[in-house]
């Protein structure tokens, strides 16, 4: 697209990171105008129109994919409507923004991919797993150089908080909304993939402390686990434990550990932190100037569309390899056994 021509953008799903990051991103952007919003209701999509100066509301987001003052759709709802979303705007000529959790499963990840590969044209980009921008050129970089010896395990694990036993259904919990992600699995193994590269083995473990929560005035199965250990080995000969949790309250251990031959890396809160062979604490790596990345989503939207530059984060490939080893997870715990990747 030529960069003198304005591109129009209409918003699907304007949740709390549309409105905080991917709606403010997209305005900051020179020749960029977001035409259009549709939301879960008139009155929502009405509000989040006031609020941020958008001229039409749509009330189904099969009419904002037509409109015609349309060229790239930005969808921010939750991961069941992400397929259908992405084929329908691909379909029709429109380039893709998609929130992370690519998809509800791999069978709609691979569409997605296959509908993105059919239009090469298109940009198809996947908001990225944010945690670790920061840090991931010095990672790498590190890991390169032999900082720590050759890789031998990494160790993730999120701290949770107390057990609720009475709280409602969340979208996360709600297998119809969320598919077979499980809190930050997919975000989580999206940054190991930057710094070690794939899985070829899963196997997973998991407990649900709470079978069922009220939604809508319903009772509703939960079929999300509230506690999930996953170890897999990886391409590179290391071996991955991933825990996800929401009931390790007062967990002071969290973090991500890239343990080597001889030395360690710890991330954990933005911060990178390593020692090597002979040194008896782990203490805090700088991380120079020129190593320091930074949320660019939306620019890089931009800029791929107007021809400036690939996308690099994220891609719908990688959406994918994610979403593989997401089921991969799931079939583990439905079947008791290990499975190996890439998934038939």
């Amino acid at each position: 697209m030529s960069a003198a021509k304005p591109i129009r953008i209409g918003i699907v799903g304007a949740g709390a990171n549309t409105r905080a990051r991917h709606i403010p991103g997209l305005k900051a952007q020179p020749g960029v105008a977001i035409t259009c919003v549709c939301n879960r209701t008139r009155e929502s999509g009405a509000a989040i129109a006031r609020e941020f100066g958008i001229p039409y509301v749509h009330t189904q987001w099969a009419e904002l994919v037509a409109d015609p003052d349309v060229d790239a759709v930005v969808i921010g709802t939750w991961p069941y409507l992400h397929a259908p979303i992405t084929l329908a705007a691909l379909a029709a000529g429109k380039h893709v923004l998609t929130e992370a959790r690519l998809a509800m499963n791999a069978a709609e990840a691979r569409a997605m991919l296959a509908a993105a590969q059919a239009r090469p044209e298109l940009v198809a980009q996947v908001v990225p797993a944010p945690f670790s921008l920061g840090v991931d050129l010095t990672i790498r970089r590190l890991l390169a150089e032999k900082f720590i010896g050759d890789l031998l395990a990494i160790e993730h694990r999120d701290a949770g908080g107390w057990l609720d036993r009475a709280g409602a259904l969340t979208w996360r919990q709600d297998r119809d909304l969320s598919g077979l992600n499980v809190m930050l699995l997919g975000i989580v193994y999206e940054m190991i993939l930057r710094w070690a590269g794939e899985a070829t083995l899963v196997t997973a473990l998991a407990k649900t402390f709470v079978p069922q929560r009220r939604s809508a005035g319903e009772w509703k199965p939960v079929l999300v686990p509230d506690h999930l250990e996953v170890l897999a080995d990886l391409a590179c000969g290391a071996q991955l434990r991933i825990r996800q949790s929401a009931v390790a309250a007062l967990d002071e251990g969290a973090g991500t550990w890239l343990f080597g031959s001889d030395g360690t890396l710890r991330f954990h809160d933005g911060k990178l932190f390593g020692a090597q062979r002979g040194e008896t604490a782990l203490r805090p790596l700088e991380i120079p100037p020129h190593e320091r990345g930074a949320w660019r989503v939306e620019e890089e939207y931009i800029n791929a569309i107007r021809g400036k530059e690939k996308v690099k984060l994220t891609t719908f490939a990688d959406g994918v390899k994610y979403m593989e080893f997401t089921e991969a997870v799931a079939r583990s715990l439905a079947e008791r056994r290990a499975i190996a990747l890439p998934l038939p």
